[in-house]
């Protein structure tokens, strides 16, 4: 067989996986985008739009070919607050403006810098906008609606569940209940069929059937002459600057992360993020353009499509297309789907992004605190508050880890034993100096070094004091300080590799869309 033929045949067999791929993951995000846009207090369409964009040009220009982008549930926080603050033209520039950003940083290849952001805030994060998105949007499945906070949604809450609005309040639980149960009870093929499409179906049709008097999604019957065009403020540039500068940084990680995630549940080829950051900020700057939402790389439709079997990046770039054609040719099927069917999507949507797996193995790392400080800022304030709180506990966290260390001195066969154990870093020497200033001169001295760090000063500062202390007279035996640099380098570096390689591994949640 010929290079040629064997080329073809391979191209073969990547379009029959992809295709079919591509329409299970069209399936999933359909749902999604226009339950996203809801959460977002945007037009069903902007949803749809970032949906379209996200598939198509991230599906051609991306660096992790089988991660799948588009709007995400993790913004959707975020983006309402801007709305109702800015308005959608001035969010939609901001958007934009954040792709510029995105691409600029791919330019200069710091995509990785993104990891170094703490799992736990990333975690923690996620999962205060699955709180807030469940107690906005069960109050739309209970047939009333969102209050403006956190607070006041749990305020509500019982006088809407006394006073159930009929036919809203049955089918936002249906499609709950469909959601939960639909990955219980299918089999064989019928898994391939997505619990999200299954719920929305099944709930809408109800409704048909039914007659039920609801409000249900709306779409223009022209979408490309409804756009809506972004546009600059005309004074007071601070909130526009911040939500520019929000939504580069939090689509960037998430993306980036996603692509980390999506790496690990294939063999194919790995993805270059700074190709991925970039592709990510012209998907974002198209969308604002044309009045769409923020695009991340998302988890959940990247895992459709490798189960489903996708093998190139045309699978997510078909799957954009078969969202442009249902929005240009079957947009009145849309207008058959209740709203409260889609936040009944978002409430099992939300209620995902809070991952007790997460949340256990935080637990045996001892960062749940970073987690929950996050998590208590975005529910409590707002989710910027929440991100620089977690980060700020995280660097906490992290002194008083340099700080740990552990002097002991014992006296035994008329020698000091001085066991030096955790973190010997700066910010660990005054202790340390004040147990060695504790020995008296001209005695024999064993230190023992059991440290797994030991920077500079924590070398300067044994260095110094055995000296000082041979000179008055003293012995001091210990094993070569470079032996325990090298040592606790090494120690360090392999450290850092499997915790990156872990929490890496940690945003692959069934709970990330």
């Amino acid at each position: 067989m010929s290079t040629s033929q064997g080329n073809a045949g391979s191209a073969w067999k990547s379009w029959a996986a992809d295709l079919p791929a591509s329409l299970v993951v069209f399936l999933v995000a359909l749902p999604l985008c226009m339950g996203i846009a809801l959460a977002s207090g945007a037009p069903i369409v902007s949803g749809l739009i970032a949906g379209v964009v996200g598939g198509v040009v991230v599906g051609v220009l991306g660096g992790a070919p089988l991660q799948v982008s588009g709007p995400a549930a993790g913004l959707a926080v975020m983006v309402f607050g801007f709305i109702q603050t800015m308005g959608l033209a001035m969010t939609c520039a901001a958007v934009a403006v954040a792709g510029l950003i995105q691409m600029a940083l791919g330019g200069m290849k710091v995509a990785r810098a993104a990891l170094a952001i703490s799992p736990a805030v990333i975690h923690g994060m996620l999962a205060g906008i699955g709180i807030l998105i469940v107690l906005g949007q069960v109050h739309i499945v209970l047939g009333g609606s969102p209050q403006s906070n956190a607070w006041q949604n749990v305020k509500e809450l019982p006088e809407q569940v006394l006073s159930l609005h009929g036919p809203a309040a049955v089918l936002g639980l249906l499609t709950i209940a469909l959601m939960v149960v639909w990955p219980m009870v299918a089999k064989g093929k019928l898994k391939l069929v997505p619990a999200p499409l299954v719920a929305v179906v099944g709930a809408s049709a109800v409704s048909v059937l039914w007659g039920a008097d609801v409000a249900r999604v709306e779409l223009p019957a022209n979408v490309f002459s409804n756009m809506q065009w972004p546009a600059l403020p005309s004074g007071n540039w601070g909130p526009f600057v911040a939500a520019v500068l929000s939504l580069a940084l939090v689509a960037s990680a998430e993306s980036l992360l996603s692509a980390v995630a999506t790496d690990k549940m294939h063999t194919g080829p790995r993805a270059n993020l700074d190709k991925e950051l970039f592709a990510q900020g012209v998907a974002n700057t198209v969308s604002g353009l044309v009045g769409g939402l923020p695009i991340t790389g998302v988890i959940v439709r990247s895992a459709a499509n490798i189960a489903a079997g996708a093998k190139t990046r045309m699978s997510a770039l078909l799957h954009g297309i078969w969202l442009l054609l249902f929005v240009t040719m079957l947009g009145s099927v849309a207008g058959l789907v209740p709203l409260t069917v889609l936040a009944g999507l978002l409430v099992v949507v939300g209620a995902k992004l809070v991952n007790m797996h997460h949340i256990r193995e935080l637990s045996k790392r001892g960062e749940v605190v970073v987690y929950a400080a996050t998590v208590a800022g975005v529910v409590g304030i707002n989710l910027l508050a929440g991100i620089g709180l977690g980060l700020l506990v995280a660097i906490l966290r992290l002194l008083w880890r340099l700080g740990s260390v552990k002097v002991d001195v014992t006296q035994a066969n008329g020698e000091h034993l001085v066991r030096v154990s955790g973190s010997l870093t700066f910010v660990g020497v005054p202790r340390l100096s004040s147990a060695l200033a504790q020995i008296p001169s001209g005695s024999k001295v064993r230190i023992d070094l059991s440290v797994d760090t030991l920077d500079h000063s924590g070398f300067e500062a044994i260095e110094s004091w055995s000296d000082t202390y041979r000179k008055t007279g003293g012995s001091v035996v210990m094993e070569s300080l470079e032996e325990v640099w090298v040592r606790s380098g090494t120690t360090q570096a392999s450290r850092s590799v499997l915790n990156t390689s872990v929490s890496s591994n940690k945003l692959a949640s069934e709970g990330a869309p």
